[in-house]
């Protein structure tokens, strides 16, 4: 009878110790489909410039919530070569030009700033919430014309045109997200094949 109690009570303590360490998972898998891109939003109902813009950079937004979905530490600090960057660098270049594309698009010029430390997780989340605010304000039509990258350096302004963001820093970011997609590979941790790029949404 004893050793029947003893076992229940070893029982119970197995199931909490693995009810504490799932819980942070639980909670993190919540956080994660509540962030932006999770799955691409409907297509706009008509083809125009804004619209076409705005869904290249839902697929970016798509594609960076997958390739940076799950990454653990030693995938972060993984880098091809000694004098690459890490997959942590990558990431946060990634949220640089995504700083830009949102800065363009809200007429905000683009100076240097001192970059301030975030952990891995905060950057990723406030990179997804820039891409999909820059995408909703491009659904709201604006004229591209009007939309111009502006860089402050110091008393020096230069200007380009909204054709430079799509060749630059939205090309760029796609770029860098398969750089990411190959790094976490080797770093035996690849990407959740599920999610569907063509499709924008994640197979059953």
């Amino acid at each position: 009878m004893t050793l029947f109690i003893n076992t229940i009570k070893i029982s119970m303590k197995q199931r909490l110790s693995f009810f504490l360490i799932f819980l942070p998972f639980t909670f993190l898998a919540q956080e994660n489909m509540n962030l932006p891109y999770y799955e691409i939003p409907d297509a706009p109902e008509s083809y125009t410039a804004a619209n076409v813009a705005a869904r290249m950079i839902d697929g970016l937004g798509f594609r960076y919530y997958w390739v940076t979905d799950s990454l653990r530490e030693e995938d972060l600090r993984f880098k091809p070569s000694d004098d690459g960057r890490t997959t942590r660098e990558t990431v946060d270049h990634i949220f640089r030009l995504s700083r830009t594309i949102y800065n363009s698009i809200y007429g905000i010029p683009n100076e240097k700033v001192e970059e301030e430390e975030m952990s891995f997780e905060e950057a990723r989340k406030r990179t997804l919430e820039m891409l999909n605010q820059s995408s909703l304000r491009l659904r709201e039509n604006p004229n591209l014309n009007d939309l111009n990258i502006v860089f402050l350096r110091g008393d020096e302004r230069s200007e380009f045109p909204f054709w430079n963001l799509i060749n630059g820093p939205i090309s760029d970011a796609l770029w860098h997200c398969g750089q990411v997609v190959s790094y976490r590979r080797s770093s035996g941790n690849p990407y959740n094949s599920k999610a569907s790029l063509f499709t924008g949404k994640v197979r059953e």
